[in-house]
């Protein structure tokens, strides 16, 4: 959960309005508005926010932590999970030894060889948190327009998802709009597409078109000159172009479904 949406679970929660909660931290509507619905570039100032904590009893520096977090590179980030996934595992082979080793027969022997077995099972020098795949569109605003660039400055994704088994370092992900392609992806549901994997005919791809609209359906190549994108929902029309309005087809290789 986003900083801004937890704000708001907690205004909503302590039965504030944006208005009251605005005046007793000191900025305006708007401006809390924005931080909750994630409008803003760069979470707000350690002053805001331990005013915010003070306002709807967070627990002490809980939003700091989180706004830190969110200030720190990604590579520092990733690094961080990694260690982070590397001590659960650490911590699950010590609960494990010492729930097994009690009475364990052999003496030392038995004990190293149970250990030898553990550290084994438990492949603590491979952790992985999956690749940072940008996600580039909020689902109330549609698929983005223009979408032209596949190296990814900083600034261009509204968030990230980890998928592991993800090797195309352009890979990116959005989050389905409307219901055209029901009942196989539904609306919020996120899509991750690989952009130097060759889109076949039948994939569920991201379409860019010529003059810069961007859309998510499956295409097919009935001939050499068109191609057929078709919504999955049959109350929708399909659209035959020719290949030429088309410059970019990017298939679909992950699916997120949100189960609630």
């Amino acid at each position: 959960m986003s900083i801004g949406e937890l704000i708001r679970k907690y205004r909503e929660q302590a039965g504030l309005t944006q208005d009251h909660l605005a005046a007793q931290v000191g900025i305006s509507k708007p401006y809390l508005s924005n931080i909750e619905t994630g409008r803003i570039k760069n979470p707000p100032s350690d002053g805001v926010l331990k005013s915010i904590e003070k306002a709807l009893g967070f627990p002490s520096d809980e939003l700091l932590r989180l706004a830190h977090l969110a200030r720190t590179p990604l590579d520092v980030r990733h690094e961080r999970e990694l260690l982070e996934t590397e001590l659960a595992k650490l911590r699950g082979v010590l609960k494990e030894f010492l729930s097994r080793s009690e009475g364990l027969p052999g003496g030392p022997s038995g004990v190293g060889s149970l250990a030898a077995s553990l550290q084994c099972q438990a492949n603590i020098k491979s952790p992985s948190a999956g690749g940072a795949i940008p996600l580039i569109n909020k689902v109330t605003e549609g698929y983005p327009l223009h979408f032209t660039d596949l190296d990814y400055p900083s600034s261009i994704a509204d968030e990230y998802v980890r998928c592991v088994d993800v090797h195309d370092s352009q890979a990116f992900a959005v989050r389905v709009v409307g219901d055209s392609m029901e009942p196989r992806y539904r609306h919020g549901d996120i899509v991750v597409f690989s952009p130097n994997t060759t889109a076949q005919s039948g994939d569920d791809c991201f379409v860019r078109l010529d003059g810069g609209a961007t859309a998510f359906k499956r295409c097919y190549r009935d001939d050499d000159a068109t191609l057929r994108l078709q919504p999955l929902d049959s109350e929708y029309p399909a659209e035959v172009l020719a290949r030429e309005k088309v410059t970019g087809l990017w298939p679909a290789i992950i699916r997120i479904e949100r189960l609630r």
